[in-house]
């Protein structure tokens, strides 16, 4: 007897591969959602993609004509390239992938030019999105050398790119991290989760599926959705704090308001409301507790290696920036130091 999905509208399906997928095909509001989910079922990726196709967020699916961007896309997310990558990133990925065949995907793509490249990234928020895209489309226009014969000069690579900081994502400072400790007391969910993202260096998708499972020992131990590197960092007392406020009786650490578990999105909707609670500016979100949590390390001291375990990272070329960075705000000190002193003069005091 066959099972029923606890997701309305799920079957899992095998693809002309052979491999076990699972597929999305229900009708909401009058609209027809056709498309294909990431496994495993109800891993945090699949309920991100089911939440996000529901919201309207996914395009329908149908298969695209032959010769346009829309069988690009296709042919892509049918590919080992797409199935190799990371629960977490697939997610991410297939709706990046499905604006792109929603709003240009009757296109021909022989006929797409490095213009209409640039007319796409002018539509995207922000440009750090925008180039994004550029690679998404530059990747799928490999996809159409590799795969149907086409010859022609790739318009993404072709397309100018936008300037974006250096710096990346911003890095909290220590009086933003106060005053959002300030807005929400000890005690609350907001408040828990900025000790969980500060104190373990965990993305998004690693916090919202933390349980109690994850604490053994005086340590939070996690393997990275993203790139599936082992984590295990010590809970500093903020965060053993907050911990030891959780009820006995829930497993999941991070919940919504309703008491379930929170998803990926779920958690960035709602961090982000808290930061604006706190007065906070857009650019206070939970990558850069990331970045705020292995900055404090390399102010303390810690290695480039020590910092790589905490981050999660599988080499230390990320790290060797923090530290970098520290040493040089080090030896500056060190050297206003020494000119405060010559020959005997305090420079400090010119008088």
């Amino acid at each position: 007897m066959r099972r029923r999905s606890a997701f309305k509208g799920v079957s899992a399906v095998r693809d002309r591969h052979g491999r076990l997928r699972f597929r999305l095909r229900i009708h909401i509001n009058g609209r027809r959602i056709d498309c294909y989910l990431p496994g495993p079922y109800n891993s945090p990726a699949f309920i991100a993609a089911y939440e996000a196709a529901l919201e309207g967020d996914s395009a329908p699916s149908r298969r695209a004509k032959a010769g346009t961007v829309g069988q690009l896309v296709e042919t892509y997310l049918e590919s080992a390239a797409f199935a190799n990558l990371a629960d977490s990133t697939k997610a991410e990925k297939r709706l990046r992938l499905d604006w792109i065949k929603r709003v240009i995907g009757e296109a021909r793509y022989g006929r797409v030019r490095p213009r209409h490249i640039e007319g796409l990234m002018a539509k995207k928020n922000g440009a750090h999105a925008a180039n994004q895209m550029k690679k998404d489309l530059r990747q799928l226009f490999g996809v159409a050398a590799k795969n149907f014969g086409f010859t022609g000069p790739n318009p993404a690579t072709l397309a100018d790119s936008y300037k974006v900081n250096a710096e990346g994502f911003h890095s909290w400072t220590d009086g933003e991290i106060a005053a959002y400790r300030d807005a929400h007391p000890t005690g609350t969910m907001a408040r828990l989760v900025l000790e969980i993202f500060l104190g373990t260096g965990a993305a998004r998708q690693d916090a919202a599926a933390l349980t109690r499972s994850n604490i053994r020992g005086g340590e939070i131990h996690y393997k990275r959705g993203k790139t599936g590197q082992a984590v295990a960092v010590p809970i500093v007392p903020e965060l053993a704090s907050e911990l030891s406020l959780v009820p006995a009786d829930r497993l999941v650490l991070l919940v919504n308001g309703l008491g379930n578990p929170m998803n990926s999105r779920g958690l960035g909707r709602a961090f982000a409301a808290w930061c604006a609670k706190a007065g906070l500016p857009e650019n206070c979100r939970a990558h850069g507790l990331r970045k705020a949590g292995a900055r404090r390390l390399a102010e303390a001291g810690a290695t480039e290696h020590q910092i790589m375990s905490f981050l999660g990272h599988a080499n230390p070329a990320m790290a060797a920036r923090y530290t970098a960075a520290a040493n040089r705000g080090t030896m500056a000190a060190a050297g206003l130091a020494k000119l405060r002193t010559v020959a005997g003069t305090d420079l400090s005091n010119p008088d």
